[in-house]
């Protein structure tokens, strides 16, 4: 299962920044940007029938799979950080604990999440902002994709986090990026062969379904020849160990040798056996990370809230941007992820010059991505959101305008960019070396102290040119918050406990 004769220590401690990073992030961006294809894809398809009504419905269900993702990062970026942090710390029988404790977890998430949208679905769609003329085809796609397929979907990302944070990053972005290739495929053969006209939505939904059952698949199988069959990473040189009373020695369970594994596993008994001070410290990042995901949802439906209120088609522009807008962010968030086991094993390891210099390589590299982005999707953002939307089908002055709104929309909102980046870059690295509580402040600072009311504010203000101006204006404030946040926690030796809550 290893990609490369250099061993995972030898990737997180001993590479050269660089070529760690690329090693770890390239593989991510891949999967990210294939996602975010395939999510694409339902819209695009769905925009084929120049339904805007249809393209309405797909964009108040976004917020319902969005919080498949938070649910997601709650046991897979809080359990996945502190396994790369005990890997650091050569505590391996530990982090099969973790891995097991976070597997468990995030499937009695998901189990819950189904039921209660299942039981509620009308009501929620209805806050959400879907209408009379909406609420029919956000149903159709909810039911699959959510009340079905929610525990698959949230298993799936799960363990592509647990799999990346301990160096198995292509494992995890080839199971990710292998149901979003299916999802292409299903997507026109559900959506205009095997169902009838009118339900395109419900093809959508079967197709995203299937694909998801499929990831999870290769997921729990890539899982479990990581655990089975990798070989367990050098130990950490003397050189690199700057704290050497933090760290333990391996415990008789996490033998010396060939043949141990990743420190994963799928058996869940063996979370019964985790000692209360890691569940703890999966938390202390989880619920932060969760967290901030949620709000970046409220975020999206106080938007589709205010969008609706003026118009139908409006809330249809506004969800074309936000598929657009994701694909810079998509790549920054590759970039972000593939930073985050570098910078826990090493801060962990006790080497925070590594440590620093994998936080500063990654922002320059997004901030390149963000420049690029703005002065591509400023000149193409008429002809990119011309593809999500036929202008000459089934409603053509409707689709015209909706087009119209997105392309004005988008210019304004693809400005965030850059300080998307700076508060995406912060989360991560407050969440790699296991500060929760930064970062927890940090994510309601942005949505709710921010955010959330400067949308109101601008959209009372000035109308929806107004709602759309809010996120360039929100994101900037907000990194500047989060630029002094990570100063502090990089220069505090003691942050967030993270070695501490590492000794159990």
């Amino acid at each position: 299962m290893q990609t490369s004769k250099r061993s995972k220590a030898d990737l997180f401690a001993r590479a050269s920044i660089p070529r760690a990073l690329a090693a770890m992030a390239i593989p991510t961006i891949v999967s990210q940007l294939i996602n975010l294809i395939y999510n694409m894809v339902d819209a695009f398809f769905i925009g084929r029938t120049g339904n805007s009504y249809m393209m309405a419905a797909t964009t108040v269900t976004l917020t319902l799979t969005m919080l498949n993702v938070a649910f997601a990062n709650l046991f897979g970026v809080g359990g996945g950080s502190l396994i790369a942090r005990l890997m650091g710390q050569q505590r391996e029988a530990e982090g099969r604990k973790v891995s097991a404790y976070s597997v468990r977890g995030a499937i009695l998430l998901g189990l819950g999440y189904s039921l209660v949208t299942g039981l509620f679905m009308g009501p929620i769609l209805r806050f959400l902002g879907a209408s009379d003329a909406t609420v029919g085809y956000a149903e159709q796609y909810t039911l699959y994709v959510i009340v079905i397929g929610s525990m698959p979907t949230i298993l799936s990302l799960t363990l592509g986090h647990l799999l990346r944070n301990t160096g198995y990053s292509a494992q995890a972005s080839l199971g990710l990026s292998m149901g979003g290739v299916l999802n292409m495929v299903l997507d026109p053969l559900f959506m205009f062969v095997l169902l009838p006209r009118g339900r395109e939505v419900t093809g959508a939904a079967l197709a995203t379904l299937i694909s998801n059952l499929f990831s999870c698949g290769y997921l729990l199988l890539a899982c479990r020849r990581a655990a089975a069959g990798a070989k367990r990473p050098d130990p950490l040189p003397r050189r690199l160990v700057r704290h050497r009373a933090s760290l333990r020695r391996p415990t008789p369970s996490s033998p010396q040798g060939e043949g141990s594994g990743a420190p994963l596993t799928l058996d869940l008994r063996q979370a019964r056996g985790l000692e209360k001070e890691l569940a703890r410290s999966v938390f202390s990042v989880g619920v932060p990370s969760a967290v901030l995901t949620g709000l970046f949802d409220l975020a999206s439906i106080c938007v589709n809230i205010l969008a609706a209120a003026h118009d139908d088609l409006v809330l249809a522009a506004f969800g074309i941007v936000m598929k657009v807008e994701r694909i810079p962010n998509a790549v920054n968030i590759g970039i972000c992820q593939g930073m985050m086991p570098i910078v826990a094993y090493n801060y962990a390891a006790g080497n925070r010059e590594r440590m620093q210099a994998a936080v500063r390589t990654a922002r320059n590299y997004g901030l390149l991505v963000s420049a690029a982005s703005i002065l591509l999707l400023e000149l193409l953002a008429r002809p990119v959101t011309n593809l999500f939307l036929n202008t000459s089908a089934e409603d053509p002055a409707g689709a015209l305008a909706t087009v119209g709104f997105a392309a004005a929309f988008l210019r304004v909102r693809c400005l965030a960019a850059p300080v998307q980046l700076v508060n995406y870059h912060t989360s991560f690295a407050l969440q790699a070396v296991g500060n929760g509580k930064f970062t927890m402040l940090h994510a309601c600072v942005r949505e709710l102290g921010i955010y959330i009311p400067l949308m109101f504010l601008l959209d009372r203000l000035f109308g929806q040119m107004g709602l759309a101006s809010a996120l360039p204006v929100g994101e900037g404030l907000a990194a500047i918050f989060a630029l002094w946040l990570l100063r502090r926690a990089l220069k505090d030796r003691r942050t967030g406990g993270a070695v501490s809550d590492c000794k159990g």
